[in-house]
């Protein structure tokens, strides 16, 4: 698919993606957030592919929805139903992919722009990037899974206070409130996420994928039910090759060869 509002790079064994309408902050419209939607489902099943980073082009890594695209039909019910529908979909699709997701905060990250971040597994965030939930800023609710994400990653009360607020965070702000895994200075982004990069593209893609499904899916469940979840996935994952080929490798003192399998 030819993309007109992201741009994708392929690398070793990782996969780029740029929001790529730095004219408009990165706001995401209609068109980008189908090409969002199609990159991820492209990328699922490509076995040479065992991480993705979203990034922005500019001084925004998303600045949310594009507000002049969506106030063309605010007073229509139906289209308001899809289009939130949509956004949750292309969010979804991010955190639902069975492959490690990092986005890089390269400056601001906004409203739809922070619902996009927290959809990733990992976040590294430059220390100038400014990140905040301004949906009530503009009496707006939010559209994107923020009301039910952040209070379930960082606490009912801090979530709360950026959502009623409005208020913005530094990259080092986020990190201290684990919002974000770290923050670096802009500089450094590229070397920031890299880091995470280089650690997981070596390892059993099956069992990030696993681990992964594992700590989004268990946090709408109680514990108990969330151990025995892990119970089952752990006693299936024992009998795949990547965890015998980890086990031998470790035990003959070598390198492992992952297959995925």
């Amino acid at each position: 698919m030819k993309y007109e509002t992201i741009i994708v790079e392929r690398k070793e064994g990782w996969l780029k993606i740029t929001l790529n309408r730095p004219e408009h902050m990165n706001a995401v419209n209609s068109q980008m957030r189908k090409e969002l939607l199609q990159a991820c489902r492209e990328v699922e099943y490509d076995n040479d592919i065992k991480v993705i980073v979203i990034t922005g082009k500019g001084k925004a890594f998303c600045a949310g929805a594009d507000l002049k695209e969506i106030s063309q039909y605010t007073d229509i019910y139906d289209y308001e139903m899809d289009n939130t529908r949509a956004f949750h979909n292309t969010f979804n699709a991010i955190q639902t992919l069975a492959k490690p997701v990092i986005a890089a905060i390269n400056g601001y990250a906004l409203a739809g722009g922070l619902e996009m971040a927290i959809s990733c597994d990992i976040i590294v965030a430059a220390d100038e990037a400014r990140i905040g939930d301004q949906h009530a800023n503009r009496a707006i609710l939010p559209g994107g899974g923020d009301s039910q994400r952040l209070p379930r990653l960082i606490g009912l009360r801090k979530a709360l206070e950026l959502m009623l607020t409005g208020d913005w965070l530094t990259g080092k702000q986020a990190e201290a409130i684990g919002l974000v895994n770290k923050s670096v200075p802009l500089a450094k982004l590229e070397e920031g996420y890299m880091e995470y990069v280089n650690k997981l593209v070596p390892k059993s893609p099956l069992v990030l994928a696993r681990i992964k499904k594992l700590a989004w899916l268990t946090q709408d469940v109680d514990l108990r039910e969330g151990n025995e979840m892990e119970i089952l996935t752990s006693c299936i994952h024992q009998q795949s090759h990547d965890s015998k080929e980890g086990i031998a490798a470790f035990i003959e003192k070598r390198e492992a060869h992952f297959t995925g399998r």
